[in-house]
């Protein structure tokens, strides 16, 4: 490191000279160290982005001016990296400050080793970085943070090192800078899909499953759909209730064990009604000889 290199603390800043920059994260991959993203959110004098097109990330890597953007991960042997370039000098006076993020969706940022942030003039290939700044976790359950801003100072530009976390991830992270995001249809998609991409108003999330059916309301369906033996039935398509008078319907039941209408099969068990014809006289009707048991003497 040279005599031109600021080593950072948080909350410090420096002046910049050059007007594109390249802002480069870099860490110390190994067995349960999670991927880090680079992101870029480009914000006005409010505090927020001008519209979801100021979010510079993996699914939107180019800013729509080409004024900001994100460089492909690489290896190297201090660790992996992945880059933010911006040219400061072309960015239109809307844009107050450049806010450079990383993230990890796959677990916190205590998992993340040697951290670090540096910043570099763009003109110069393999010149030495013009300030640094070590990211470390302040609770360990970060899983965004910023890790420092380009920011307008007069007629020139400042960097700021920053290191806020959030836990709340880059969906957190976004949202804080006013990028409206869609929960409803969150980690359907496989991989990181959860922040807008080009062309989006919005980031998109799983829809939320249907609520289950509640208890009363599953108990009622059961007792509308089933017959409920032993009373009387609602006239709508009755089910017979055995042992009790049925109402009248265009084609009854037998209920058997009590008297039945007159149009009702027999009812087993009990005397049935005479029909007309069983009191007729029969005209062939003879009465038997007499014995001699039965004669006068």
């Amino acid at each position: 490191m040279t005599d031109m290199t600021h080593a950072m603390l948080k909350g410090s800043n420096v002046p910049l000279d050059a007007m594109a920059v390249r802002a480069v994260l870099r860490w110390t991959p190994g067995a349960g160290v999670p991927d880090v993203d680079a992101s870029a959110l480009l914000i006005d004098p409010s505090g927020r982005v001008r519209s979801d097109e100021d979010f510079v990330f993996y699914n939107q890597p180019r800013h729509p001016s080409g004024l900001v953007r994100r460089l492909p991960k690489r290896s190297s042997p201090e660790g992996l990296t992945d880059t933010i370039e911006a040219d400061l000098s072309s960015l239109d006076p809307s844009v107050d400050q450049v806010v450079i993020a990383a993230s990890c969706d796959e677990a916190a940022f205590e998992r993340v080793t040697d951290l670090r942030i540096s910043l570099y003039d763009a003109a110069s290939a393999d010149g030495e970085p013009l300030a640094v700044f070590d990211v470390r976790a302040e609770t360990g359950e970060e899983t965004a943070v910023i890790c420092g801003e380009l920011y307008r100072r007069g007629d020139g530009w400042k960097f700021r090192a920053v290191g806020q976390g959030y836990p709340t991830g880059l969906v957190g992270l976004a949202t804080a800078f006013g990028i409206s995001v869609d929960e409803a249809e969150a980690a359907s998609e496989a991989g990181p899909a959860a922040v807008p991409g080009a062309g989006e108003t919005s980031a998109s999330f799983p829809p939320a499953p249907e609520p289950a059916a509640s208890a009363a309301d599953s108990q009622a369906t059961v007792q509308h759909q089933q017959p409920a033996y032993g009373y009387p039935q609602p006239p709508v398509a009755p089910q017979p209730a055995y042992g009790y008078p049925q109402p009248p319907t265009a084609a009854p039941q037998p209920a058997y064990g009590y008297p039945q209408p007159p149009a009702a099969q027999p009812a087993y068990g009990y005397p049935q009604p005479a029909a007309a014809a069983a009191h007729a006289a029969d005209p062939n009707f003879v009465l038997p000889p007499q014995g001699p048991q039965f004669l006068r003497s």
